[in-house]
């Protein structure tokens, strides 16, 4: 059976048995959310659970034994979830030697170290380590590693070997250790100050959940560029779990990062700043050199509001108005879609999305229908590639109505996407008729694409 992939079979016990209750093995830290969303049931097919790494804990909790077979890309994270339930979720440390093993061992190492092994904030310590599959922790309370190390008091170290070598978490003597912080402070301090982007550090980027990320843009090929990377860098601690400092190759197979902010490989080396959550981006107002005084004067810019975002916009095609669906870009949009002599319905739409190719004959029907009617403009806009700061676009494909009129009024359209509906919605100014359904699929819109035709949640 050499080379082959074998699934593992393994009978779980539920929430009565060994393991107890728990979360699923999620595999890197993460935040714990401000508020817990309910926990859907697991699917079923043909009786059988299908199970994930967020519904197991769940599972576990629901059945008194679970008979479960893992795929093989799975087996090594879900057996050190179930290790850290059977055993102990952190390696007791008595000496050095036993310390600096772990800590050699591993690219990051967390160790608690405090002077009572029965206090509550060991139990906290342990409870986030059972779930940290991507850390080794150890523990200790010997008196000798508290001089080694330098400590005098309750202290979370976490061990790395890049950047500063050393991050130290103190616990606090009147309110003790609070998971959630102690959570966010690995997760800051055990990201690089700069990471390059590609798909194996996409999703911890994204998991270290700091919202405000500053992108180098550089040809790793070309010297010149390579010499950039040191001021980028030393400008980086400064905004430690404030600001993540990523570097993206353009000569890499990146294209997908580039065409999300509107970039061209031959704009590098060039910066760009995105808040994660509004999604706004931002760029220097010169194409000044990339220094750590010009990127650490830019990151204060951005963070203290003294920089405005950019939207992205495709330039105006020749023939945008010579087709029955006009084309509108970001450019040609506010004196279109706000034309007070017209009645204008567009489609936002993505390249990539399957609604909106189910529906592209319908909508070339409604336009030939109505190509005749000088009040009536029937549009499209590629989203993807161009924003609108007063109207977000959040699923494909995303109707909009905008009625002659000085009033500069939207209304969404959700009925059927179909030429009869959509005739119906016009010929009534707007309205939908009683009848018609209001709820239709669409697809989301990416917070960030990844390097494919269809949308994910990364840069």
């Amino acid at each position: 059976m050499d080379g082959q992939l074998l699934p593992v079979l393994l009978l779980l016990l539920g929430a009565s048995g060994l393991w107890g209750r728990g979360p699923g093995p999620e595999g890197a830290l993460e935040e714990p959310p401000e508020e817990e969303p309910p926990e859907e049931e697991p699917p079923e097919e043909d009786g059988i659970l299908v199970l994930s790494r967020q519904t197991l804990g769940l599972a576990l909790q629901e059945h008194p034994a679970l008979l479960v077979e893992f795929c093989p890309w799975e087996a090594e994270g879900i057996a050190e979830w179930l290790r850290r339930r059977v055993g102990p979720s952190a390696t007791r440390l008595e000496d050095e030697e036993g310390a600096r093993a772990l800590i050699d061992a591993r690219d990051v190492v967390v160790i608690g170290f405090f002077q009572d092994l029965q206090d509550k904030d060991v139990a906290t310590f342990l409870a986030l380590a059972q779930d940290a599959l991507d850390v080794s922790f150890g523990l200790t309370n010997q008196p000798q590693l508290f001089q080694k190390f330098g400590l005098t008091k309750d202290t979370v170290v976490l061990f790395k070997k890049y950047d500063e070598g050393r991050a130290d978490f103190p616990v606090d003597e009147e309110l003790g250790l609070d998971q959630g912080d102690l959570s966010r402070f690995l997760l800051t301090h055990s990201m690089h100050l700069v990471t390059e982007f590609n798909s194996q550090t996409s999703r911890k980027i994204f998991a270290a959940r700091i919202l405000n990320h500053l992108l180098l843009f550089v040809n790793q090929t070309l010297a010149p560029h390579r010499e950039l990377l040191a001021g980028f860098r030393e400008a980086a601690p400064g905004f430690r779990g404030q600001v993540l400092f990523v570097v993206v190759d353009v000569g890499a197979n990146n294209d997908h990062v580039l065409q999300y902010f509107g970039l061209k490989a031959e704009e590098a080396p060039t910066l760009r700043f995105i808040n994660t959550e509004t999604t706004k981006k931002y760029m220097p107002a010169d194409r000044g050199p990339v220094t750590a005084t010009s990127v650490a004067a830019f990151c204060r810019a951005v963070l203290g509001g003294e920089v405005k975002p950019y939207h992205l916009s495709q330039e105006v095609p020749p023939d945008w108005d010579q087709r029955p669906v006009k084309t509108l870009v970001g450019k040609n949009f506010e004196q279109v879609a706000f034309d007070e002599t017209k009645n204008v319905f567009i489609k936002f739409y993505a390249p990539w999305c399957t609604h909106c190719k189910e529906m592209a004959p319908a909508w070339e029907a409604l336009a030939e229908k109505y190509r005749d009617h000088e009040d009536i403009v029937i549009a499209e806009l590629d989203a993807t590639a161009n924003e609108l700061e007063a109207l977000p676009v959040h699923g494909f494909p995303t109707l909009k109505y905008f009625p002659a009129g000085p009033s500069r009024k939207v209304i969404e359209y959700k009925g059927t996407r179909d030429l009869e509906t959509f005739s119906k919605f016009l010929d009534s100014g707007g309205e939908l008729p009683a009848e018609e359904p209001t709820e239709v699929p669409g697809a989301p819109f990416p917070e960030m694409p990844e390097n494919t035709t269809e949308p994910k949640d990364e840069l």
